[in-house]
């Protein structure tokens, strides 16, 4: 065993005189709370992303396929689905790679009760749809009976709709769809969901294409984008490229008149990941702060450590030990207090956020933050990043705040008895 790591072991932190040093004690709730601020800053913005980014992902389309004129020729620009899907089917390798595909009819309509009336854009699905999300969502009833002819009159509405309508599982609500012409359609509420996610909740009705495409006089193939999701959603500009490029490649190959635009949902929902990107910087800030603050806090304990001990080192210093094997055996020793201290922050940080995780003891307003509480997640990859990098901040601290002992002179703290 090196000797500096054996006299470090055998000597204690607390003078043999004292019980215990306030400084130390101090010093070490200094550093568990800075712990504890970093773990509970990192799971809490990894739960944010994690939920957010989870959230848009599954209410809007990973990839989206539009009309290239979609905004230029007028307000109704079509795909046409049966299009996309053949150009799809021919190149088998980008097909294995989607989970989902459905033709996507919207149009903005008035739902009209006899007391309240409410603007929101219908959103009209085909088979394809993947309903999972707001399955799971669901606070009421269950999702409508999706069909490709008009026939189908079923919606779900969002729990904002429900109660600023007081509408319920089974009522029947007016929809008014203004073109041209004003157009009624009585549709049958099958089912109420909360997302938390307001642009969502307060704009969309879900139900099947036929209604959308009813009101427009569209055939069954025709809509206003084909929704694309993954499922390996973590390339997702470079499969948007390469669906692109197949599109592009099949409209030459048959000279067809259509162009299409590819985009993806960070293109399509960019300030909500604006706003994620923002939080990282957050979290870096705090991170440094928490850091400065344990550093300063380490550099008293060690200065403590050294003042308590200035007999200790003269004698070391008389018996030929040289300044770095001295500052090397301190640092072994303030070192305790630091796996202490990383010990305790660790049990305490991860303990609040599994009860915040489980429990939701902490609230948040919706409206405000698309969720109605605090989300954690705990990754293992991040803890053991943060301790190591804690390790290596406190090491380096230490080697720094240690010169202080090359400038102790065994002459002027040696008493002889």
């Amino acid at each position: 065993m090196n000797h500096e790591v054996f006299i470090a072991q055998r000597m204690k932190l607390n003078n043999n005189r004292q019980k215990g040093s306030p400084s130390l004690t101090v010093a070490l709730v200094g550093i568990v709370l800075a712990v504890v601020v970093m773990i509970l800053s990192i799971a809490v913005v990894m739960g944010f992303k994690g939920e957010i980014s989870g959230k848009i992902l599954r209410l809007d389309a990973q990839i989206r396929v539009t009309n290239a004129a979609l905004g230029i020729d007028d307000n109704y620009a079509t795909v046409n689905g049966r299009e996309v899907r053949e150009a799809i089917a021919d190149e088998g390798d980008f097909a294995q790679l989607i989970e989902s595909m459905s033709l996507i009819a919207d149009k903005s309509a008035i739902l009209k009760t006899d007391d309240d009336f409410m603007g929101i854009i219908m959103r009209g699905v085909d088979e394809g749809y993947d309903w999972r999300y707001l399955k799971s969502k669901m606070v009421e009833g269950i999702e409508p009976a999706v069909s490709d002819t008009a026939s189908s009159n079923q919606v779900v509405i969002s729990k904002t709709v429900a109660d600023r309508l007081q509408l319920h599982a089974g009522d029947k609500v007016m929809t008014y769809f203004i073109d041209d012409n004003i157009k009624a359609r009585n549709l049958t509420v099958s089912g109420v969901f909360e997302t938390d996610l307001e642009a969502f909740d307060n704009a969309y009705i879900v139900g099947g294409i036929g209604i959308v495409q009813g009101v427009n006089g569209w055939n069954g193939d025709t809509g206003t984008q084909v929704a694309i999701n993954m499922k390996n959603p973590n390339d997702l500009e470079g499969d948007a490229y390469q669906l692109y490029t197949l599109l592009a490649s099949n409209t030459v190959k048959h000279e067809s008149k259509n162009l299409f635009y590819v985009s993806t949902t960070h293109q399509n929902n960019l300030p909500f990941f604006a706003w994620l990107q923002m939080l990282d910087m957050n979290v870096v800030i705090i991170l440094t702060l928490m850091m400065i603050v344990a550093a300063f806090t380490l550099i008293s304990a060690m200065l403590m450590i050294v003042l308590e001990r200035i007999r200790v080192i003269g004698n070391f210093k008389a018996l030929g030990a040289t300044n770095g094997t001295i500052r090397n055996i301190f640092i072994y020793l303030t070192g305790k207090l630091i796996i202490k201290a990383l010990i305790i922050g660790n049990v305490i940080g991860i303990g609040l956020a599994l009860a915040q995780k489980y429990g939701h003891i902490v609230r948040l307003d919706p409206t405000a933050y698309y969720m109605p509480y605090v989300p954690i997640h705990l990754s293992i990859p991040a803890l053991l990043m943060l301790n190591v990098g804690i390790l290596i901040v406190s090491y380096l601290t230490l080697l720094g705040a240690s010169h202080i002992i090359s400038t102790i002179k065994p002459t002027a703290t040696m008493r002889f008895e």
